[in-house]
């Protein structure tokens, strides 16, 4: 640990037990004063949470009578603080909530249906399948913020040096232009990831996933998932493919490879884009190129949809719950959605949000293409926590330590535990 990290996360820990304070000490508005409501924001601190600051600012000036607590929380730590202080009734009134965290959290009580209440109020504005995904048991429990998906993210020059006009639509089709772009620039053609997340477009494509959540049944051992994760095995070895790399910084040595131009394609997510375009091989934004992700065996291609929705703390009283509903409304607007666009590169929720000045970011553009692909997450609260024994177990995998058949038993297993009722 180096020097004043301990420190540091002491003095965050007391920031954050003192700003978790739901309907408790923040201003009830009684005495005819502002209410005021904390919200926890778990984006990128640097690249996104100024845009974030900026809104609460509009947002106060144009509702005199509520405050915003503005809280920036680490994403990687976001979850377990927020379930230990909502446990201990002392939660934020709006957190920015991953997707998959939305219905675990209404699976304990901890968010506020938001079914009629005026946070939907524009609901019909939404893609329906982010709606979806902010569902448990019928009733909607966070309003979609941002969304993502994963895509192919190529180099345009690089493909064009190696004589390919297209990028490719199957991951036979990427292995041969790997090693054609290998054999005439001299640079790998593809870099992939050894994450769980990153491997469901090989799952997707096989026409399966971890589990069968309406049989309630584990899959990740199935013929089509074994399949699956050999194709995605299969790409880290072999001309112009890159090596595993199983080090606490993989992936930024994947992104630092990718945006100056030492590799020509990998898999991967709009929270980029913004990265993309510091790199040497973007300075140029339309060398940016963005495809679907190839299809597996079926024909078919498929990527996970991700993204974060705004939900309001249950335990809170009414009158911040209501402040609460309104800045929720407020900050998924399409106006404040094209402002997050168009300053931190992300995707919007709702149609009206992709004006001309949107979709004229290449990066934004592209990705949008290929939402249609994105599925979404099935209702089941310990979804994404599926991803945890993959990340576990597939690195070791990628590097040889385990078999894939080994290393996928493991996964089972551990995944039988946090769905005891589902089948193998």
């Amino acid at each position: 640990m180096r020097r004043g990290t301990a420190a540091t996360a002491l003095v965050a820990s007391l920031v954050l037990a003192a700003t978790a304070c739901g309907s408790g000490d923040s201003g009830s508005g009684k005495s005819g004063g502002p209410v005021t409501i904390t919200w926890w924001d778990t984006s990128n601190a640097t690249n996104e949470a100024p845009t974030y600051q900026a809104l609460v600012e509009q947002f106060e000036a144009a509702h005199k009578d509520i405050k915003v607590n503005y809280v920036n929380v680490p994403f990687d730590q976001a979850e377990n603080k927020f379930d230990t202080a909502a446990g201990a009734s002392g939660a934020p009134d709006v957190l920015r909530s991953e997707v998959g965290w939305t219905p675990a959290f209404a699976k304990k009580g901890y968010f506020l249906p938001l079914d009629g209440t005026e946070a939907l109020a524009d609901k019909d504005a939404f893609q329906p399948s982010l709606l979806q995904q902010a569902q448990y048991e019928g009733k909607t429990y966070g309003v979609p913020l941002v969304t993502d998906t994963l895509a192919l993210v190529y180099n345009k020059d690089l493909l064009r040096k190696a004589g390919i006009s297209e990028p490719p639509r199957t991951w036979d089709e990427l292995k041969a232009d790997a090693a054609q772009i290998k054999d005439r620039t001299g640079v790998d053609g593809f870099w992939g990831s050894e994450k769980g997340y990153y491997a469901e477009p090989f799952l997707f494509g096989e026409g399966t996933d971890t589990v069968d959540a309406a049989a309630k049944k584990i899959t990740v051992r199935s013929e089509p998932a074994k399949k699956a994760y050999g194709t995605w095995l299969g790409l880290f070895t072999g001309k112009g493919l890159h090596k595993a790399d199983t080090t606490a910084d993989s992936y930024a040595h994947r992104q630092d490879a990718f945006v100056n131009g030492k590799v020509a394609m990998t898999i991967e997510g709009p929270w980029e884009i913004t990265n993309f375009y510091k790199g040497s091989a973007f300075k140029d934004k339309n060398n940016l190129g963005i495809a679907t992700v190839p299809a597996g065996s079926t024909g078919k291609a498929g990527a996970p949809t991700g993204g974060h929705n705004l939900s309001v703390y249950a335990g809170s009283d009414k009158a911040h719950q209501q402040a609460a509903l309104t800045f929720v409304r407020f900050m998924t607007s399409a106006k404040a959605q094209e402002t997050i666009a168009l300053k931190n590169s992300t995707l919007p929720t709702r149609a009206d949000a992709y004006t001309d000045q949107v979709k004229a970011d290449p990066g934004i553009a592209g990705f949008q293409k290929v939402l249609p692909a994105a599925r979404p997450r099935p209702a089941l609260p310990e979804y994404s926590s599926l991803w945890t024994p993959l990340d576990t177990e597939l690195p070791k995998i990628a590097d040889g330590k385990v078999s894939l058949d080994r290393g996928l038993k493991n996964v089972e297993l551990a995944i039988s535990k946090l769905v005891p009722d589902f089948t193998e």
